[in-house]
């Protein structure tokens, strides 16, 4: 199998397990969503620092021993917990059609963001795309009678969090770990208190105990797959297979939990997945010139 190949395969698993993690959640819906979160996080913790170590690349963690790296950190760990929580929160409330349109939306705010921060230039395809998303906001905000909060709560909350990893000089493992890490204590401590007060869904029956244990294989096995396909896939093929994701959330969400799609979310949705196809398509476009110039001029990328 070539590396491209496996990269894709990867790529694709990441998706999948990220699409239909909804069905997964859905079991442990008797279980208080911040108890999740804090068993999600120690065991993704556990599993993430054995990867790291069996890597050999504990030397990483140093990056984050001066005062702005560590701020990022901390930053990064805030808004990654803030996603988790609400995305287990939503799946208990039947919500997932909302958190599906949230990470559809996600791609086009990080393109705003990459215009905001990092002075990058769209053309005018491209901000018809990031227009299109501001006017679903719109469209549902008027429909609904008050801004879509949760899909754009997990749609910025992501979007900040990958621009913070995107300055870090960890690798993607390495700086996990050491978010994970970070909120470890957190998350220990909470359950501790929890389990003090006579409360716990932990040991109390042998398959929530389980669950709650494999809610860190179903938040890590993901995150390695995708950091090992980042590595061997282009960019353009990486994005779109990253649709994938919310398109298997909405398929849980209509199909199998039988969740309302009204008339103004139909509109929404529409406006998205067409803003989505516009940049999609133009991204591809450029990603194809681009390897074209590189194989042209072999000299210009050794420069």
């Amino acid at each position: 199998m070539t590396s491209s190949r496996a990269g894709v395969l990867s790529a694709f698993a990441a998706t999948v397990i990220w699409g239909l993690s909804p069905l997964y959640y859905e079991l442990l819906a008797e279980v208080p969503a911040l108890e999740v979160l804090a068993h999600r996080t120690v065991w993704s913790a556990l599993i993430f620092t054995a990867v790291l170590v069996a890597q050999g690349d504990t030397r990483q963690l140093r990056h984050f021993a001066d005062a702005r790296s560590f701020v990022a950190l901390v930053l990064a760990s805030l808004l990654i917990s803030l996603n988790w929580g609400l995305f287990i929160l939503s799946v208990q409330l039947g919500w997932v059609t909302e958190t599906s349109l949230g990470y559809y939306m996600m791609p086009l705010i990080m393109v705003f963001l990459g215009v905001v921060v990092f002075r990058e230039r769209l053309d005018r395809l491209q901000w018809a795309a990031v227009g299109l998303a501001a006017l679903a906001v719109v469209v549902l905000t008027i429909g609904l009678g008050h801004l879509p909060w949760l899909s754009l709560t997990l749609a910025v909350s992501f979007a900040f969090y990958g621009l913070i990893k995107k300055r870090l000089a960890a690798g993607p493992v390495a700086s996990v770990t050491a978010e994970l890490l970070l909120l470890l204590p957190l998350a220990l401590g909470y359950l501790l208190v929890v389990h003090a007060t006579g409360g716990g869904a932990f040991g109390q029956d042998l398959r929530t105990s389980f669950l709650l244990i494999f809610s860190g294989l179903i938040s890590a096995l993901p995150l390695i797959f995708f950091s090992s396909a980042a590595r061997r896939v282009n960019l353009a093929t990486l994005g779109l297979l990253q649709y994938l994701n919310p398109t298997l959330q909405f398929f849980c969400a209509v199909v199998i939990f039988r969740e309302g799609f009204s008339s103004v979310q139909a509109v929404a949705f529409g406006l998205i997945w067409t803003g989505l196809a516009i940049y999609s398509t133009r991204s591809i476009r450029q990603e194809k010139a681009r390897r074209r110039m590189s194989a042209a001029s072999p000299e210009d990328v050794a420069i």
